[in-house]
């Protein structure tokens, strides 16, 4: 990435997860400065991740990672992904990305809570989310 580029945000999420492609849709409509790519958990590129970064194999919900101009990438898992998130979204969304303040162990307890309950409270799907034409650019295999 040259030097004067922007960082490059990637959203991984859980495809057959309802209310994680709830979350990527309501992304993709509010990202109106392209700033998000997307990819599931289970796709190649999260493989590739995982291949780099092994102790990510145990990760099964959101996982973002910034790659920034200098080279360097940023891995963001548990409550500071969609901390993160809501922060680059701006707006109103920074008092969200201002929960940061709180304890990590109290972020990240509230966070496994509902990561471990997504599918009984909101559902599954039988395969991934695929994105429309006007997406796909912004979509990863």
């Amino acid at each position: 990435m040259p030097e004067s580029a922007p960082e490059r945000i990637t959203v991984f999420f859980d495809g057959v997860c309802n209310m994680c492609n709830g979350v990527v849709s309501y992304l993709v409509g509010r990202d109106r400065e392209r700033l998000f790519r997307y990819a599931p958990l289970q796709g190649e590129t999260y493989r590739r991740l995982v291949g780099e970064r092994p102790a990510l194999a145990g990760v099964d919900s959101l996982v973002v990672t910034r790659e920034k101009a200098d080279g360097t990438r940023e891995v963001l898992t548990h409550s500071d992904g969609p901390l993160f998130l809501a922060r680059r979204l701006g707006g109103a969304w920074n008092l969200v990305g201002a929960l940061r303040i709180l304890p990590r162990f109290l972020r990240d307890g509230g966070y496994r809570l509902v990561a471990r309950m997504r599918y009984r409270w909101f559902g599954k799907k039988e395969t991934c989310r695929l994105p429309t034409a006007e997406e796909r650019d912004r979509f990863l295999p």
